[in-house]
């Protein structure tokens, strides 16, 4: 079977890259592909290449098949690739051009896309973790995010519900990272009931694979309400997930679209969890990458 030509624009931004690379990773797994990374081309160049012109970055590649991109910055450099080598064009997250500019939109639901032929909503941002067979239940996650625009902080109440739910279980032994988001305040000082059974990792000390391996693992994950892709990731490996209050700032979509997650029984807030100590386990596999992976094979390349 020939291989798939596959485009994917790369702008340079962690949150977009880990994106369209589970997505590519995906298809991978589910056909032969021929991947090229690329960077988009500056807003100038890649409307010259919509309207009349081939760029010369790409005159020597090999004609795609597939033209992937998450993010404002690789939209027109999108359309200008189909426009003048083919393919079909997925755009990852809601684009900020029309959505019946691209082929195929992989949008979040919390972003509530409408219903389009060439929309497909999915829970969350995709992402390249896999479904895990090697779960311990006595490995347990604490993945601590920070302030955003969505939510607020405490130190002292998060602090309390770790200590809570570190003490809980006897047997599970913990390992706590952060984010480039944390407060520093959070880890000054920051003193575990049970600092034998809790190791603190900063982000600052966690190589690049580093958090994919220990979702591997790890049975359970507790996380932060404002680090909605960690949360993602944690049900994509197939841990027990609940989720660590703190205050929002306002009424959101991220914070209703934590709230379906939770009626549906994903994920296990801990205001729930307080209530009987139990970490609900997922109700099926978690994999929004090949279930988007599975859609583009089966309708464009059967």
């Amino acid at each position: 079977m020939t291989p798939l030509v596959a485009w994917r624009f790369d702008d340079g931004k962690a949150g977009h890259a880990n994106q369209s690379r589970g997505l590519l990773e995906a298809l991978v797994r589910l056909r032969s592909v021929e991947a090229i990374t690329l960077k988009p081309l500056p807003v100038g160049v890649a409307l010259a290449g919509l309207l009349c012109k081939l760029p010369a970055t790409w005159r020597d590649l090999p004609a795609p098949d597939l033209l992937l991109g998450a993010g404002h910055r690789t939209h027109l450099s999108l359309l200008a690739a189909r426009r003048r080598r083919g393919g079909r064009t997925v755009v990852l997250m809601r684009p900020s051009l029309p959505l019946g500019l691209f082929d195929l939109c992989l949008v979040p639901e919390h972003d509530s896309p409408p219903v389009r032929p060439n929309v497909l909503a999915t829970r969350g941002a995709l992402n390249r973790i896999q479904p895990s067979l090697a779960l311990e239940p006595e490995r347990g996650l604490l993945l601590i995010g920070g302030p955003s625009a969505h939510f607020g902080w405490d130190n002292a109440t998060l602090r309390r519900q770790i200590a809570a739910i570190v003490t809980a279980d006897p047997t599970v032994r913990w390992i706590l990272t952060t984010s480039r988001r944390t407060p520093a305040s959070f880890l000054a000082g920051f003193e575990a009931g049970s600092a034998s059974r809790l190791t603190v990792v900063p982000v600052a000390q966690t190589p690049p694979d580093w958090l994919p391996a220990q979702l591997a693992r790890a049975g359970q994950a507790w996380v932060t309400a404002d680090s909605v892709s960690m949360i993602y990731e944690a049900l994509t490996a197939g841990a027990a997930v609940g989720v660590l209050e703190v205050p929002p700032r306002r009424a959101s979509r991220i914070g209703r679209g934590l709230e379906r997650l939770a009626a549906d029984d994903w994920i296990t807030p801990f205001a729930i969890w307080r209530q009987n100590r139990r970490l609900r386990r997922p109700p099926g596999i978690f994999n929004e990458a090949e279930r988007c992976a599975r859609w583009i094979i089966e309708r464009w390349f059967a």
